[in-house]
């Protein structure tokens, strides 16, 4: 695919969109998550145009949204077409995280341990050697699934890193 060289300066997000498989175990799973009531629940849709607008032949969905600090979070459950679990390993192309920032990660991550939220691995904070640049030293993450394989992240950054 050839792009242009020409910035189009898309620098401000309206929401992300999370194909999932059951529309109330995902509003169940990201009300836990973000302490968030949907703002949008249970809307519907059938639009062939809107659906080949996205490269498939029809949509028929629901979905609804939770709004957090500067994002919409887009719950979509494609009934027509139902499309394949993506399985979004981080290393597969094509792939996304969607990271939360937290304040205080060390008591995010045990409170979510202890609710039963399951960890991909252990936490990891950025050391020297493993990581440029130096202000991303001291950072914390660590990775997680939604109930269709999502991958989320937490993160604490420390320093100038400013992710």
């Amino acid at each position: 695919m050839a792009v242009a060289d020409t910035a189009m300066n898309l620098t401000r997000a309206a929401h992300v969109g999370i194909s999932v498989s059951d529309l109330e175990t995902a509003i169940d799973f990201y009300r836990a998550l973000t302490g968030r009531e949907p703002v949008v629940a249970n809307e519907t849709m059938h639009s062939v145009p809107f659906g080949r607008a996205q490269g498939l032949s029809d949509a028929n969905l629901r979905y609804a949204t939770i709004n957090i600090d500067g994002l919409g979070i887009d719950l979509i459950e494609f009934q027509e077409p139902v499309g394949l679990r993506t399985n979004g390993a981080a290393n597969r192309p094509g792939s996304m995280h969607l990271c939360f920032k937290v304040d205080d990660f060390d008591a995010v991550y045990q409170r979510m341990k202890e609710a039963g939220y399951e960890f991909l691995g252990k936490d990891y904070t950025f050391i020297a050697g493993e990581v440029t640049p130096d202000a991303a030293l001291g950072t914390k993450v660590a990775y997680f699934n939604d109930p269709d394989g999502t991958n989320l992240e937490i993160i604490q950054p420390q320093g100038g890193f400013a992710n």
